[in-house]
């Protein structure tokens, strides 16, 4: 229920959360003013209005238990305790309590909440269930990427995305359909901006298990040529496309664009870092849990919050605008070189055109969150696929950003380029050195400052332990052994694609690496939307990688079982 949203102050907007340190709305103690349009006071009589207020807590929680679905779930739980707090200057929140039972110092737990304009005594929003903790749940307008969400934007985005690599002369293929999977995950965010998270989360799995099925498939053993892919336009169009998006994307960034507390974190982390403090274990109270990813996440803000330096609270954060623009850059460039080392120009261009044209990827840059520089390390790892040192390095610097891409490095440790003439014992000797010397850098902080207890308890003691209504897992509650089922199975397959295919190229090696990341984050308790973009790259080069023709250029021929195109350059 939401009514007269535009009282919702800008600060509601800018402070829902995502990702691993995603914000809850439960009211603790109060501080003794507001400190912000949002802040919450508790009045000293509950008879008589506050000053400058119309109504009473009495009369707002009166008001709010008459709302039907609040009376529904007070019906459900007895013994609950209610309390009206001053929200602002001219808004009411009521809070309801289920009754404690059990360890006294478990804090309350809020079943039900009621926000009311003090002047009229209207009700604005009332939430229950998973929405009462979680205010991203409720479908704020612009909560996340502000006018990225607008359908004049991710319509035509979604098209531009598809379209270039449509065969009218064969529009029935498996190319299309993994691209419709793709931009599949739209039908998902719409009913989360809508804050039906009841639909959202489950429309979000069809397309992560195609997406598992089809990197599997594509990264068997072939025979024969690959199917080749004519391009709809010239590939130089593709490249005139991607400047011009580029430029759009972060005009709109600086435009119209908030930052979540993802950004947030990263540029507190750079602030922390630089005053020489301890960068886990004392994040501010304002995003205490900012301190849950990697070391390598907070690193890579230090520069832009150095040129832009943080002034100490959550306003616009130059810095985390300046970082998430440098970041989508980063990918945009890293594809174009990848797909020129492995197929020439057009691939180059089409990769980065990928990246550039795809929705989620807007998404997440005007979220300002640090969610593309995973997927810069990820195309960074294949980039240096032939390296086995570089190759490891790579490895620990992207799962040192968030932890999930750590499940790739076996199977990186274990690739050998075709052709290369060092045995694969001496590769996987040398990745692990790179692996531990980059890793064992990055890991200082963590070494030097609170120790590595404090960083366990921060990061992946606190993500395992944590709840979140935005997975099936988290949603239902009532599937833990399904969902340990899954995180075995992820594991397992990322030891076995560690040693089968025995023979592969980078393709295979990304179609791989696309697997193990979406099963990965098929297990995970808290899955988002900002996550696609880790595995965006990779897909991209699996299904383009192998066959794909500039509009100017002749198909690939079969002469006797073969196609006389050239096979991809092993990166």
């Amino acid at each position: 229920m939401r009514l007269a949203a535009a009282l919702l102050a800008a600060g509601c907007l800018s402070g829902a959360a995502a990702g691993p340190a995603g914000a809850q709305n439960t009211p603790g103690s109060a501080p003794a003013r507001p400190v912000d349009p949002n802040g919450l006071t508790t009045p000293r009589q509950q008879e008589r209005p506050p000053k400058g207020h119309v109504r009473s807590a009495v009369q707002v929680i009166a008001i709010a238990k008459r709302v039907p679905r609040i009376a529904d779930v007070l019906r459900r739980h007895r013994g609950y305790t209610e309390t009206a707090y001053m929200k602002g200057a001219d808004r009411w929140q009521v809070s309801f309590f289920a009754a404690r039972r059990g360890a006294r110092r478990r804090p309350r737990r809020e079943i039900a909440q009621v926000l009311i304009w003090d002047r009229t005594g209207q009700v604005l929003e009332a939430w229950t269930g998973h929405q009462v903790a979680w205010s991203m749940a409720r479908g704020y307008p612009g909560a996340f990427g502000r006018k990225a969400n607008a359908l004049y934007l991710w319509v035509p985005l979604c098209l531009l995305f598809v379209l270039p690599f449509v065969d009218p002369r064969r529009p029935l293929r498996m190319l299309h359909l993994d691209l419709l999977a793709l931009v599949g995950f739209s039908a998902s965010l719409a009913f989360f901006n809508h804050g039906e998270i009841g639909v959202s989360v489950p429309l979000a799995y069809p397309p992560l298990l195609y997406l598992l099925a089809r990197m599997l498939w594509l990264a068997r053993p072939r025979r024969g040529p690959p199917d080749p892919v004519r391009l709809l336009v010239p590939a130089t169009w593709l490249a005139i496309a991607v400047i011009f998006l580029l430029g759009f994307r972060w005009a709109l960034n600086l435009a119209n664009s908030n930052v979540i507390d993802v950004g947030y974190a990263g540029v507190i982390g750079a602030d922390k870092l630089m005053d020489g403090e301890p960068l886990y274990g004392e994040f501010p109270r304002h995003n205490d849990h900012g301190d849950t990813y990697g070391p390598v996440a907070y690193y890579a803000y230090v520069p832009f919050e150095q040129a832009l330096p943080w002034k100490g609270v959550w306003d616009d954060l130059p810095a985390a605008h300046a970082a998430a623009i440098f970041f989508d850059a980063l990918v945009a460039g890293l594809l174009w070189l990848l797909g020129r080392r492995i197929r020439g120009p057009t691939l180059g261009h089409a990769l980065a055109y990928g990246w550039a044209s795809f929705p989620f990827t807007l998404y997440a840059l005007n979220s300002n969150s640090n969610d593309s520089l995973v997927a810069a390390l990820v195309v960074l790892a294949l980039l240096a696929a032939s390296r086995p040192a570089l190759r490891g390095g790579a490895a620990a610097l992207a799962g040192l950003t968030k932890f999930a891409p750590l499940a790739l490095a076996p199977m990186l440790a274990t690739y050998q380029a075709p052709g290369a003439t060092r045995s694969r014992a001496r590769g996987v000797a040398s990745f692990a050195l790179g692996f531990a010397v980059v890793g064992g850098a990055a890991m200082l902080p963590a070494i030097l400052g609170n120790g590595l207890d404090t960083f366990w308890d921060r990061t992946l003691g606190f993500q395992g332990e944590r709840g979140s209504p935005f997975s099936v897992w988290g949603f239902r509650g009532d599937l833990d052994g399904l969902q340990t089922a899954v995180q075995v199975a992820a594991v397992l397959l990322a030891l076995v694609v560690a040693f089968l295919p025995r023979r592969r190229d980078v393709v295979t090696l990304a179609a791989l690496s696309a697997a193990v990341l979406i099963a990965v984050q098929l297990g995970v308790t808290h899955w988002f939307y900002l996550y696609v973009v880790w595995f965006l790259p990779v897909v991209l080069v699996a299904l383009l990688g192998r066959g794909l023709v500039d509009r100017g250029e002749a198909r690939p021929e079969r002469a006797g079982g073969a196609a006389r195109s050239s096979p991809p350059v092993p990166a």
